[in-house]
């Protein structure tokens, strides 16, 4: 997903708009041009999403209109902003996570801004210390999910870890994303890498592809056309009961079926996970400095924060944010989740990339 995540949602909203920049918000945004004194622009990825009353209260606080740009997933919109770094197209970029956060820092896209709320942050995930260049604002894990009827039928446990998908007993179970083109698929990449070290990950692929991995380039087609478990894998036949998606993947198949169920028919392999932080920025040469602040205040506020989980699907970063009954009853929460420094994974993604594509594509 694009990110990510945030494809979550696209369970029920295949098929997200092309790449491309595109104006969204309310009504009263619809009307406003360019960042100026009483409009600001948040430019982000396509799966942005909050509530438009949430969105309304910013403006309400504020005095600002609200201005939302879309430019295509989540690599796409980081790279959109190192092009136009210096002369921006909004005041506050939404959507760089760990994996990419180097790179942007790197380039420069954005100018420092210490958010109101940021000491209710827990500071691991402060990634660019008191520089404040950029600000947390959500978290998400990438897992291994499952379909609970398959392994029921079949008298199986599910996996649980990342070793247990290289044993026979999963064998042309496991459908994943491509990494060069996937965020989820780098993700499960990088969980791997943080798992078994700079060696041992390549043994662990090569364990993976002698039991059957299948890779697919988006996760719209790992979930929603290899992976049985889904709705849309019902339809398009989907054959594979393990699939690399989020977290919170099983509270969205809940929240959209109709009737919903009492259960959800997808699990989580817990130890599989790999963490993911995204940040939000004032752009450097942002036209409206003074609305992006505010805007990134806001973006902490207990307002956005408890939107986040069923509009995103991803947690909130300040501590004591109440979470929706349906996030919590039916979201997993991962059994520590691996993570890599994002300096370490600059020096060595595109290396990795390239590495995991000769052992595992070619």
């Amino acid at each position: 997903m694009s990110t990510r995540r945030k494809t979550v949602a696209a369970i029920v909203a295949a098929g997200l708009a092309a790449t491309g920049l595109a104006a969204c918000g309310d009504d009263s945004a619809a009307d406003a041009g360019p960042s100026s004194g009483k409009t600001v622009t948040l430019v982000s990825h396509d799966s942005f999403a909050a509530s438009k009353s949430v969105l309304k209260k910013f403006e309400q606080k504020t005095g600002y209109r609200l201005k939302v740009l879309k430019s295509g997933d989540a690599g796409q919109a980081v790279n959109q902003a190192v092009l136009t770094k210096g002369r921006p197209q909004g005041d506050v970029f939404f959507g760089v996570d760990n994996t990419l956060l180097s790179r942007a820092l790197d380039q420069g896209v954005f100018q420092p801004y210490e958010a109101k709320g940021l000491s209710a942050v827990p500071a691991d995930l402060q990634l660019d210390g008191k520089r404040h260049r950029v600000t947390p604002i959500d978290t998400g894990d990438i897992c291994v999910n499952y379909d609970k009827k398959y392994f029921e039928g079949k008298k199986l446990d599910p996996p649980k870890t990342l070793a247990d998908l290289a044993d026979p007993a999963y064998k042309n179970l496991l459908v994943t994303e491509n990494t060069a083109t996937s965020s989820p698929g780098l993700g499960f990449l990088l969980g791997s890498v943080a798992q078994y070290g700079e060696r041992g990950w390549q043994t662990y692929w090569k364990k993976l592809r002698a039991n059957g991995v299948k890779v697919v380039d988006s996760w719209e087609q790992a979930y929603n056309e290899e992976f049985s478990g889904s709705a849309g894998g019902h339809k398009a036949g989907g054959d594979r009961p393990l699939v690399v998606s989020y977290a919170s993947s099983p509270p969205v198949e809940v929240l959209y079926a109709d009737p919903r169920p009492e259960d959800a028919p997808t699990g989580v392999a817990t130890g599989t996970c790999f963490r993911q932080t995204e940040f939000a920025g004032l752009l450097d040469g942002a036209p409206n400095p003074e609305g992006g602040k505010a805007l990134l205040d806001f973006l902490l506020s207990d307002t956005f924060q408890r939107d986040m989980p069923l509009q995103m699907f991803v947690n909130p970063v300040v501590k004591g944010t109440a979470l929706p009954d349906l996030f919590t009853r039916y979201g997993a929460e991962a059994d520590g989740a691996r993570t890599v420094a994002p300096q370490k994974i600059a020096e060595h993604r595109e290396d990795w990339i390239n590495a995991w594509t000769s052992l595992v594509v070619k």
